[in-house]
Protein backbone atom coordinates (compact mmCIF):
# COMPACT_ATOMS: atom_id res chain seq x y z
CA UNK A 1 0.00 0.00 0.00
CA UNK A 2 1.70 3.28 -0.74
CA UNK A 3 1.59 5.21 2.35
CA UNK A 4 0.11 8.47 1.02
CA UNK A 5 -2.99 6.21 0.61
CA UNK A 6 -3.71 5.90 4.43
CA UNK A 7 -5.22 9.42 4.59
CA UNK A 8 -7.98 8.08 2.69
CA UNK A 9 -8.74 4.64 4.11
CA UNK A 10 -11.68 3.93 6.62
CA UNK A 11 -12.80 1.72 8.84
CA UNK A 12 -15.36 -1.11 7.45
CA UNK A 13 -17.07 -0.78 11.22
CA UNK A 14 -20.72 1.03 10.84
CA UNK A 15 -19.70 4.42 12.92
CA UNK A 16 -18.49 7.59 11.76
CA UNK A 17 -15.64 8.01 9.11
CA UNK A 18 -12.03 9.10 10.78
CA UNK A 19 -8.65 8.60 9.94
CA UNK A 20 -6.83 5.44 10.90
CA UNK A 21 -3.54 5.29 12.37
CA UNK A 22 -0.51 3.51 10.22
CA UNK A 23 2.04 1.57 12.55
CA UNK A 24 4.87 1.05 9.86
CA UNK A 25 7.28 -2.66 10.09
CA UNK A 26 8.51 -3.10 6.71
CA UNK A 27 8.89 -0.77 4.03
CA UNK A 28 9.69 -0.42 -0.25
CA UNK A 29 10.24 3.04 -0.74
CA UNK A 30 7.04 5.01 -0.31
CA UNK A 31 5.08 1.40 -0.21
CA UNK A 32 3.99 0.24 3.51
CA UNK A 33 5.11 -3.96 2.74
CA UNK A 34 4.32 -4.80 6.32
CA UNK A 35 2.53 -3.32 8.92
CA UNK A 36 -1.42 -2.01 10.94
CA UNK A 37 -3.94 0.19 10.20
CA UNK A 38 -5.89 0.95 13.68
CA UNK A 39 -9.17 3.01 14.14
CA UNK A 40 -9.37 5.52 16.42
CA UNK A 41 -13.16 4.99 16.85
CA UNK A 42 -13.64 1.12 17.66
CA UNK A 43 -10.09 0.51 18.42
CA UNK A 44 -10.27 -2.48 15.90
CA UNK A 45 -6.39 -3.04 13.62
CA UNK A 46 -6.22 -4.24 10.37
CA UNK A 47 -2.66 -5.99 9.10
CA UNK A 48 -0.72 -5.23 5.89
CA UNK A 49 0.73 -8.18 4.72
CA UNK A 50 3.14 -8.52 1.78
CA UNK A 51 1.57 -4.78 1.08
CA UNK A 52 -2.41 -5.78 1.01
CA UNK A 53 -4.33 -4.45 3.56
CA UNK A 54 -6.72 -7.07 4.67
CA UNK A 55 -9.82 -5.50 6.34
CA UNK A 56 -10.98 -9.38 6.32
CA UNK A 57 -9.79 -10.03 9.87
CA UNK A 58 -9.41 -7.91 12.87
CA UNK A 59 -5.82 -8.41 14.80
CA UNK A 60 -6.34 -9.78 18.04
CA UNK A 61 -3.53 -10.78 20.40
CA UNK A 62 -0.22 -11.28 19.09
CA UNK A 63 0.52 -10.98 14.67
CA UNK A 64 0.99 -14.52 13.25
CA UNK A 65 2.53 -14.91 10.12
CA UNK A 66 -0.05 -15.64 7.24
CA UNK A 67 -0.91 -15.09 3.96
CA UNK A 68 -4.20 -12.45 2.68
CA UNK A 69 -6.43 -14.84 1.51
CA UNK A 70 -7.31 -13.69 -1.91
CA UNK A 71 -10.39 -13.66 -4.14
CA UNK A 72 -10.26 -15.72 -7.23
CA UNK A 73 -11.76 -13.87 -10.33
CA UNK A 74 -12.57 -16.17 -13.52
CA UNK A 75 -10.01 -15.87 -16.40
CA UNK A 76 -13.27 -13.64 -18.51
CA UNK A 77 -12.65 -11.97 -21.65
CA UNK A 78 -10.62 -9.01 -21.40
CA UNK A 79 -13.98 -6.30 -22.64
CA UNK A 80 -11.91 -3.56 -21.92
CA UNK A 81 -8.35 -1.98 -23.02
CA UNK A 82 -6.30 0.98 -21.31
CA UNK A 83 -6.98 3.29 -24.06
CA UNK A 84 -10.90 2.79 -24.29
CA UNK A 85 -10.75 3.10 -20.51
CA UNK A 86 -9.09 5.96 -20.69
CA UNK A 87 -11.77 7.47 -22.90
CA UNK A 88 -14.51 6.62 -21.05
CA UNK A 89 -13.31 7.52 -17.79
CA UNK A 90 -12.56 10.63 -19.36
CA UNK A 91 -10.31 12.23 -16.51
CA UNK A 92 -8.48 15.02 -18.18
CA UNK A 93 -5.14 15.01 -16.18
CA UNK A 94 -3.03 13.65 -13.07
CA UNK A 95 -3.66 13.16 -10.19
CA UNK A 96 -5.96 11.29 -7.40
CA UNK A 97 -7.21 7.87 -7.23
CA UNK A 98 -8.93 4.96 -9.38
CA UNK A 99 -10.39 2.73 -7.89
CA UNK A 100 -10.87 -0.78 -9.78
CA UNK A 101 -13.07 -3.66 -8.53
CA UNK A 102 -12.14 -7.08 -8.71
CA UNK A 103 -10.58 -8.44 -11.97
CA UNK A 104 -10.58 -4.78 -13.08
CA UNK A 105 -7.29 -4.34 -11.20
CA UNK A 106 -5.47 -6.07 -13.80
CA UNK A 107 -6.04 -2.73 -15.96
CA UNK A 108 -3.93 -0.86 -13.48
CA UNK A 109 -0.21 -1.73 -15.76
CA UNK A 110 -2.15 -0.84 -19.13
CA UNK A 111 -4.05 2.53 -17.76
CA UNK A 112 -0.40 4.00 -15.66
CA UNK A 113 0.87 4.00 -19.23
CA UNK A 114 -2.09 6.12 -20.89
CA UNK A 115 -3.22 7.68 -17.31
CA UNK A 116 0.20 8.77 -15.23
CA UNK A 117 0.03 10.56 -12.36
CA UNK A 118 -2.68 8.67 -11.24
CA UNK A 119 -2.84 6.15 -8.32
CA UNK A 120 -5.01 3.40 -8.27
CA UNK A 121 -6.15 1.43 -5.58
CA UNK A 122 -7.03 -2.54 -6.46
CA UNK A 123 -10.37 -3.66 -4.20
CA UNK A 124 -10.37 -7.35 -3.91
CA UNK A 125 -7.88 -8.11 -6.69
CA UNK A 126 -7.39 -11.81 -8.18
CA UNK A 127 -4.57 -13.35 -6.98
CA UNK A 128 -2.67 -12.85 -10.26
CA UNK A 129 -2.44 -9.04 -9.74
CA UNK A 130 0.39 -7.77 -7.09
CA UNK A 131 1.12 -4.21 -5.10
CA UNK A 132 2.96 -2.02 -7.34
CA UNK A 133 4.04 1.67 -7.03
CA UNK A 134 1.41 2.61 -8.96
CA UNK A 135 -0.97 0.22 -7.44
CA UNK A 136 -2.30 -0.31 -4.17
CA UNK A 137 -4.39 -3.46 -2.77
CA UNK A 138 -6.64 -3.76 -0.12
CA UNK A 139 -8.68 -7.04 0.73
CA UNK A 140 -12.37 -7.06 1.70
CA UNK A 141 -15.56 -8.52 2.84
CA UNK A 142 -18.57 -6.39 2.84
CA UNK A 143 -17.98 -2.07 2.07
CA UNK A 144 -14.87 -0.86 0.40
CA UNK A 145 -12.83 0.64 2.98
CA UNK A 146 -11.97 3.97 1.45
CA UNK A 147 -13.29 7.39 2.67
CA UNK A 148 -16.98 8.55 0.59
CA UNK A 149 -16.17 10.77 -2.57
CA UNK A 150 -12.33 10.40 -2.97
CA UNK A 151 -12.18 8.85 -6.55
CA UNK A 152 -11.30 10.55 -9.71
CA UNK A 153 -12.79 7.55 -11.03
CA UNK A 154 -14.53 3.65 -10.42
CA UNK A 155 -13.83 0.17 -12.28
CA UNK A 156 -15.89 -2.92 -11.33
CA UNK A 157 -14.51 -6.02 -12.92
CA UNK A 158 -17.38 -8.48 -14.32
CA UNK A 159 -17.84 -10.53 -11.15
CA UNK A 160 -18.54 -7.77 -8.76
CA UNK A 161 -20.99 -6.24 -11.06
CA UNK A 162 -23.91 -6.44 -8.61
CA UNK A 163 -24.78 -6.28 -4.59
CA UNK A 164 -22.98 -4.22 -2.56
CA UNK A 165 -20.37 -3.40 -4.84
CA UNK A 166 -21.44 -1.37 -7.47
CA UNK A 167 -23.72 0.46 -4.58
CA UNK A 168 -20.08 1.01 -2.68
CA UNK A 169 -18.23 2.03 -6.07
CA UNK A 170 -21.02 4.97 -6.27
CA UNK A 171 -20.27 6.17 -2.45
CA UNK A 172 -16.46 6.49 -2.78
CA UNK A 173 -16.90 8.37 -6.70
CA UNK A 174 -16.73 11.92 -6.68
CA UNK A 175 -19.84 14.03 -8.04
CA UNK A 176 -19.18 14.70 -11.47
CA UNK A 177 -16.96 11.44 -12.01
CA UNK A 178 -17.91 8.22 -13.82
CA UNK A 179 -17.71 4.49 -12.72
CA UNK A 180 -17.43 1.83 -15.26
CA UNK A 181 -19.04 -1.30 -15.46
CA UNK A 182 -18.34 -4.23 -17.25
CA UNK A 183 -21.82 -5.59 -17.56
CA UNK A 184 -23.98 -3.35 -19.90
CA UNK A 185 -27.11 -4.28 -17.99
CA UNK A 186 -26.32 -2.69 -14.92
CA UNK A 187 -28.34 0.09 -13.68
CA UNK A 188 -27.15 1.51 -10.53
CA UNK A 189 -28.66 4.14 -8.18
CA UNK A 190 -27.30 7.45 -7.85
CA UNK A 191 -25.23 7.55 -11.33
CA UNK A 192 -26.44 9.69 -14.90
CA UNK A 193 -26.57 7.06 -17.31
CA UNK A 194 -23.77 7.83 -20.12
CA UNK A 195 -23.54 4.84 -22.25
CA UNK A 196 -24.31 0.23 -22.82
CA UNK A 197 -22.97 -0.95 -25.24
CA UNK A 198 -20.63 -4.08 -26.11
CA UNK A 199 -20.69 -5.19 -22.33
CA UNK A 200 -19.81 -1.88 -20.71
CA UNK A 201 -21.92 0.28 -19.05
CA UNK A 202 -21.24 3.82 -17.90
CA UNK A 203 -22.29 6.34 -15.62
CA UNK A 204 -21.83 9.25 -14.22
CA UNK A 205 -22.18 10.41 -10.08
CA UNK A 206 -24.92 13.62 -9.83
Amino acid sequence: MHIELTEMLRCPEDHHEEFLVLSTSEMNGRMVWMGLVGCPVCHRDFEIIDGIVDFTEVVTGERQARAVRRTPASASPVILDPQSLQALLDLGGPGGYVVLLGSAARLAEGLAGVMGGIHFVGINAPPDVEELPILSLLQTDRVIPLRQAMARGVVVGAELAGTPWVGEGVKVLLRGRRLVIEDELAAPAGLEKLASDQGVWVGEKR
